[in-house]
C-alpha cells in the first residue's frame, strides 16, 4: 500500500540522521532538566501545586520534553517547501490523497522521534527523578490512544499552517508565530492547571491543550474516570473538526493555484 510505503520511508529516513537525533536528544535532556530544576524551585515545600504533586510535575516536564519532537512542536515545513518550489503541482496531479500521503509520512516521522527521542528521555528521567508512571491499564491503554489522537491534532494544524504558503510569501513568518501560540496554549511550558481557573477551562476547550495536556494528564492519571473520557472525546471532536478544516483549506488553496496556471 502507498501510504504505508510512504510511512516506512519516513521512518527509515529518521534512522539515517543519527547525528541530528542524537544533538535533538541532547538539547531535549538539557532543557528538560532545566524545566525539572525550576519546578522543583516552584514547589518548595508545598507537597501539591493545582493538583500535581512534585513528582507529577517533574515527570510532566519529561512527558512534554519525550513529545516535542514526536509532535515538531516547535516548526514542520516540509509542505510549504514543495509549495515555493512548485513541486506541489505535481503532487496533486498523482492518484492519492495528497493529505492522505502527507499524514503517512508524519506517522512515519513522528514514530521515528518517538523510538529514537521519546523513549531515551523517559527512560533517563526515570532513572534520574523516579518519574510516575501510569496508575492503571486503563491509563496505559487511554494514553496510547490520546497520543495517536495528539498526532493527527498536531498534523492538522501544522498542515493548515504550511498551506499558507499559497497565499503569501511570509508563510515562514506565519508559521513561526503560529509554533509559538501552539506551544504556549498547549501546556509545553506548564502544565494548563497551574494556570488562572478561567483561562485553564478555556484552553481546555481549544484544540492546542489537546497535543499536549491531555495525553500528559492522561498519563498521570489526573484525568480519571468521566474527565478521561471528556478529554478523549475533546479530542475526537478536535480531529474531525481540523480535518475538515484542512481539507476546505487545501481546496482553496488549489483553486488559487489552478487560477494562477498551476
Amino acid at each position: 500500500m502507498m501510504y504505508l510505503a510512504a510511512a516506512r520511508l519516513a521512518f527509515q529516513r529518521q534512522l539515517a540522521y543519527r547525528t541530528a537525533n542524537f544533538a535533538g536528544l541532547l538539547t531535549n535532556i538539557f532543557f528538560g532538566a532545566l524545566r525539572a530544576y525550576v519546578l522543583i524551585a516552584l514547589f518548595g515545600a508545598q507537597n501539591e501545586v493545582a493538583g500535581y504533586s512534585l513528582q507529577a510535575a517533574i515527570t510532566y516536564t519529561g512527558v512534554t520534553q519525550a513529545l516535542i519532537s514526536y509532535l515538531t512542536l516547535f516548526g514542520w515545513w516540509d509542505l510549504m517547501r514543495t509549495i515555493r518550489a512548485g513541486d506541489v503541482a505535481s503532487d496533486l496531479s498523482r492518484p492519492f490523497d495528497f493529505f492522505g500521503y502527507w499524514l503517512a509520512q508524519d506517522v512515519g516521522r513522528a514514530l521515528g522521534h518517538l523510538i529514537l527521542r521519546g523513549l531515551p528521555i523517559m527512560i533517563l528521567y526515570a532513572l534520574i527523578y523516579r518519574i510516575a508512571l501510569p496508575p492503571a491499564p486503563i491509563h496505559w491503554l487511554a494514553v496510547t490512544v490520546s497520543m495517536t489522537l495528539a498526532l493527527f491534532i498536531s498534523f492538522c494544524y501544522r498542515f493548515m499552517v504550511n498551506l499558507a504558503a499559497f497565499w503569501t510569501q511570509d508563510a515562514v513568518g506565519i508559521g513561526r508565530a503560529a509554533w509559538m501560540v501552539s506551544v504556549f496554549l498547549s501546556g509545553f511550558l506548564m502544565p494548563i492547571a497551574f494556570l488562572p481557573s478561567w483561562f485553564s477551562s478555556a484552553l481546555r476547550w481549544m484544540p492546542f491543550a489537546h497535543m499536549i495536556n491531555t495525553p500528559v494528564e492522561i498519563y498521570l492519571g489526573i484525568a480519571d474516570g468521566s474527565a478521561l473520557w471528556l478529554a478523549l472525546g475533546q479530542q475526537l471532536f478536535w480531529c474531525v473538526a481540523l480535518y475538515a478544516l484542512a481539507q476546505l483549506t487545501l481546496a482553496a488553496g488549489v483553486k488559487k493555484l489552478v487560477i494562477q496556471g498551476g
